[in-house]
């Protein structure tokens, strides 16, 4: 029964990514496992050293998120299209995170007006897609090593609609802005209304209770004209 149980373990881990092999739950897991937890730290350099020597001479550059669901017909699709084509004009690569939908508006924007569009992609367990309107094209095992390059070689994220994942990268760019992590770091919030709701909440329970201060809100701007986006980036948020 013991060896059913180890093999069906085995199988299981077999079919995980590395990310949900790294964080499996240990009461399980024999001895060995763990003990070759070590053994990752190599890979995870190797990771950090392949985004590095790739994006090292990127120059200026602004990451964007989004929904990966969108589809092409969808108004913000063209939204994040127009404001990365005019990133991409003012002299920014596009980073994304190099999969469909709004990542992809954004990697085809810049692709419009002839500036560099880079693609960090992530092994997921339903996989996700690199599209095609990459100059760079990255694909990350570790989550925590992905969202290293949306910052490390960007100086400005724009947020379009988006679901948990945009919503976990924007308020882990919130979090690092807050705790002076990154300075001059201008977030700008796409999509007309589409974030009204959030704000508000935070507005009357995060402030209201002392548990974020106004210059934390103040952090984030809100426009869908592509103007006033490279306004924001260029000034530092300011």
């Amino acid at each position: 029964m013991r060896d059913d149980v180890s093999a069906a373990a085995r199988l299981k881990r077999a079919n995980m990514t590395f990310d949900q092999d790294l964080l499996a739950t240990l009461s399980d897991e024999p001895a060995a496992i763990r003990a070759a937890d070590a053994q990752r730290i190599r890979q995870i350099a190797e990771e950090f050293a392949l985004g590095f020597d790739a994006l090292q001479a990127l120059g200026p550059a602004v990451t964007v998120f989004g929904s990966a669901r969108t589809p092409e017909h969808h108004p913000h699709y063209a939204l994040t299209r127009s404001v990365a084509a005019k990133l991409g004009e003012a002299g920014y690569a596009i980073i994304t995170g190099g999969g469909g939908g709004l990542m992809e508006a954004a990697n085809r924007g810049a692709r419009d007006v002839g500036a560099t569009s880079v693609g960090c992609n992530i092994e997921l367990p339903h996989e996700q897609h690199l599209n095609p309107y990459l100059d760079i094209a990255l694909s990350f095992r570790h989550f925590f090593a992905r969202k290293v390059m949306f910052v490390r070689y960007a100086s400005a994220f724009v947020v379009a609609p988006g679901g948990y994942g945009t919503l976990d990268e924007l308020f882990e760019a919130l979090t690092l802005i807050q705790t002076a992590t990154i300075s001059d770091f201008p977030t700008v919030l796409l999509g007309d209304g589409e974030w009204n709701g959030l704000i508000d909440w935070l507005r009357a329970h995060a402030l209201a209770d002392g548990r974020i201060s106004s210059p934390d809100l103040d952090a984030l701007h809100r426009t869908d004209d592509p103007a006033r986006v490279v306004e924001i980036v260029r000034r530092g948020g300011a």
